[in-house]
C-alpha cells in the first residue's frame, strides 16, 4: 500500500500556515527551533483559562477541574512517552528540568564521582552537569567521530567506570540530525550502575518514543518542539524517582512525581501539551493502516500516537532526502550530518563557500523562507569538532508535517540563486 499523506488537511489546522510574504505562503523551515501550533492546542489553552482557571486541591468546581485536567494530561503524555502517568512531570523548560534533576542527583554523589556527557549535545544536556564541578564532580565528554558525525561508542566505553554516576546524552542532534543508538548507550551505562538521562528534545518531533524500549532512567523533551506550548516534559523511571530528594518549597505533596515540582503547575500549558499529543494521535488514527507491522501489541491512544509519529516521519523523510540531494549539486555547498544510510531526522544543515550562514538566512527570510543559522546551542560539535565558529556555524533547514514539497523547491531555487552570485 503506497503511503499518501494529506498535507493540505494538516496545514488547515495551523493558523500560521495562512501567513504570506509578498503574496506567497511562508515556508516554515524553522521547526527544529520550535514548531507551529495547531488551532486546537491554542483553543485548549484558552478554554482552561476562560472556563477552569484555579489553583489546585480546592473544594470547588474549577479547582477540582484543574486537578482532573492535570491528571488527564499526565495520562495522555505518558502515552506519548510509553510510560505511566506517575512518571511524568512538567517544568518551565527542559534546561530547567535538567538543572533540577542534576541538583537533586548530586545530593547522593561525592567529590571524585563522574558524569559523562557528549560533544554532540545541546547545552541543555551539558550545562547542568558541567555545573556539578562546583561539588567536585568530574565531568567527562564523549568524543564525536568528525567523519561520521556520530558519537564514538568506543570512547564512551573507555570513559565509563565504577565512578560514573550519570551518563547524559541526546537521542538526536538538533545541530546535525544525527540519531544516536541510545538503547546501546543506556545498556553500557547501566553496566557500571550509572543513571541515564536522554535528551529527546529534537528527537521527539520526528520519531516515536518508547522509554521502556531504550530503558533509560530519565528522558527530557519540550512540547514546543512537537506542536505544543513552551513547556518542558520529563520522564523519571519510578524506581529512580522513589530514591531522589528534589529541592522544592517544602509545602508540596511530596509523593510520586509531585516531588519534582517547584510550585503550582502551569495548568493551561499542561493542557496545551496534552492537546499537542492528541493532535499527533489524530494523525495516527488516520494513517495507522500503513504501519500495522510496527503497531503490534499497541492499542488505544498509545497506538495512535506511535502511528502518528511514524506517519510524520514517513512524510518528512523523502522531502529531506530531496533537499539534501539538490544541495549536494550546488557548487560551494557543503552538507553536514550522518551518511544517507544512517539514522537521521529530517533536519538538513549546510555551509556555502564565501557566504555567512546568517547572510543566507537573511536572504531566505526576506523571501518568506524561515530558517536558522549558528550553532543552535550545540556549541562543541559545531564550533569545536567541525571548526565552524569563525564561519558563523551552519544554515539549518528543518521539516514538519505542514511543510510541502513546494517549500523545498522554493528553498532550493533560492539557494541556487544565492550561490550563483558568488
Amino acid at each position: 500500500m503506497s503511503f499518501k499523506f494529506d498535507v493540505d488537511s494538516i496545514r488547515k489546522q495551523f493558523p500560521a500556515c495562512r501567513r504570506t510574504h509578498n503574496g506567497v505562503p511562508v515556508a516554515y523551515l524553522d521547526g527544529p527551533g520550535g514548531t507551529q501550533v495547531p488551532e486546537r492546542v491554542a483553543n485548549k489553552i484558552t478554554d482552561y483559562l476562560y472556563n477552569h482557571n484555579a489553583n489546585e486541591h480546592g473544594f470547588f468546581d474549577t479547582s477540582r477541574e484543574s486537578d482532573r485536567l492535570y491528571d488527564e494530561a499526565r495520562v495522555i503524555v505518558a502515552d506519548f512517552l510509553g510510560c505511566t502517568a506517575g512518571e511524568v512531570a512538567f517544568g518551565y523548560a527542559s534546561s530547567q528540568n535538567n538543572f533540577n534533576l542534576a541538583l537533586a542527583l548530586v545530593r547522593g554523589m561525592k567529590p571524585g564521582d563522574e558524569v559523562l556527557i557528549t560533544d554532540i549535545d545541546h547545552r541543555c544536556n551539558r550545562s547542568p552537569w558541567l555545573a556539578l564541578a562546583e561539588w567536585g564532580i568530574v565531568v567527562k565528554s564523549i568524543a564525536v567521530d568528525k567523519k561520521t558525525q556520530q558519537i564514538d561508542l568506543e570512547d564512551m566505553k573507555k570513559k565509563l567506570s565504577s565512578k560514573t554516576k550519570v551518563a547524559a546524552f541526546n537521542w538526536a542532534s538538533n545541530a546535525l540530525g544525527t540519531i544516536s543508538d541510545v538503547k546501546t548507550m543506556c545498556a553500557m551505562a547501566h553496566e557500571v550502575g550509572a543513571v541515564t538521562v536522554v535528551d529527546a528534545v529534537h528527537y521527539a518531533a520526528h520519531s516515536p518514543i518508547d522509554v521502556r524500549e531504550i530503558d533509560t532512567d530519565v528522558l527530557l523533551c519540550s512540547a514546543y518542539k512537537f506542536f505544543g506550548p513552551h513547556l518542558g516534559v520529563i520522564y523519571i523511571k519510578k524506581a529512580l524517582l522513589d530514591k531522589i530528594e528534589f529541592y522544592n518549597v517544602g509545602t508540596e505533596d511530596l509523593t510520586e512525581i509531585r516531588k519534582f515540582h517547584f510550585g503550582t503547575p502551569p495548568f493551561e500549558l499542561i493542557c496545551g501539551v496534552a492537546e499537542a499529543v492528541e493532535f499527533i494521535a489524530s494523525i495516527g488514527e488516520q494513517y495507522a493502516g500503513y504501519f500495522e507491522g510496527q503497531l503490534k501489541g499497541l492499542s488505544g491512544r498509545r497506538r495512535n500516537v506511535v502511528a502518528g509519529m511514524l506517519a510524520i516521519e514517513e512524510y518528512e523523510a523523502p522531502i529531506a532526502a530531496y533537499i539534501r540531494k539538490e544541495l549536494r549539486e550546488i557548487p560551494g555547498v557543503t552538507l553536514y550530518g550522518p551518511a544517507e544510510d544512517q539514522p537521521r531526522t529530517s533536519t538538513i544543515v549546510f555551509t556555502m563557500e564565501g557566504k555567512k550562514p546568517c547572510d543566507i538566512c537573511e536572504v531566505l527570510g526576506n523571501h518568506g523562507i524561515y530558517a536558522w543559522d549558528g550553532d543552535f546551542y550545540a556549541v562543541e560539535i559545531v564550533n569545536d569538532v567541525l571548526g565552524l565558529k569563525d564561519a558563523g556555524g551552519l544554515v539549518r533547514l528543518g521539516l514538519a508535517p505542514y511543510n510541502t514539497i513546494g517549500d523545498a523547491e522554493r528553498t532550493i531555487k533560492l539557494i541556487k540563486e544565492i550561490a550563483s552570485k558568488g
